[in-house]
């Protein structure tokens, strides 16, 4: 069940803040570092930059297949970073119906409203971008699979996969939590509520608000 406010009963067990908990943020932007390394180590195996960086002295290759490739992956990353918080928020209200906020802080950009999701549906909300974008260029790269325009699509998986590293984080502390847990996300900051005691109905339950 997921509740537009929190039920009675529920206790406090665990806040992730990505802003301002120093040793998380740390963590997570370590962790999309080596992702972002490996992922770029694993797109050097499988398209050489010898397979088509000998092309590059040839001016028609270049406007024809260098610059269009490169818009593509400058704009579509611009696109990306739209789509990965549309798409949490669109998981999110879909389980909460309650509309969701999008912001940005500099370093980052956030989705978050007022409910709280139980442990399956928090789950979804916080890995969907990640799932369903990383599908979506992976079967791109299976047809777009060497040259320029496999970098193209894969700087954007790379983007896709080390930009969710603060997702997987989240999601990494969520499989440790209580089966009962509440989670509220309001951007970058995020709360585990748990009942207060074993066995304890939350009141919400009873008087309907729960979605």
């Amino acid at each position: 069940m997921c509740h537009k406010q929190l039920p009675a009963g529920y206790v406090l067990h665990d806040t992730i803040d990505l802003q301002g908990n120093r040793r998380q943020f740390w963590s997570v932007n370590i962790l999309a570092l080596v992702l972002a390394a490996a992922l770029a180590a694993a797109g050097v195996f499988i398209a050489p930059f010898s397979g088509f960086s000998s092309r590059f002295s040839d001016g028609g290759y270049l406007l024809a297949q260098v610059l269009p490739a490169c818009l593509t992956a400058l704009f579509g990353a611009a696109a990306y970073l739209i789509a990965h918080e549309l798409t949490h928020g669109t998981f999110l209200y879909a389980f909460t119906r309650v509309k969701p906020k999008f912001g940005f802080v500099g370093w980052a950009a956030y989705c978050g409203n007022s409910a709280y999701c139980d442990k399956p549906r928090y789950a979804v909300v916080a890995l969907a971008p990640l799932v369903i974008w990383g599908a979506v260029f992976g079967v791109l790269n299976a047809f777009f699979h060497e040259g320029i325009w496999f970098w193209a699509i894969w700087i954007l998986q790379i983007i896709n996969i080390s930009g969710a590293s603060g997702d997987v984080f989240v999601f990494c502390k969520l499989l440790r939590y209580p089966k009962g847990v509440l989670v509220g996300d309001t951007g970058l900051k995020m709360s585990a509520w748990v009942p207060a005691r074993e066995g304890a109905v939350p009141d919400a339950a009873e008087k309907g608000d729960n979605v």
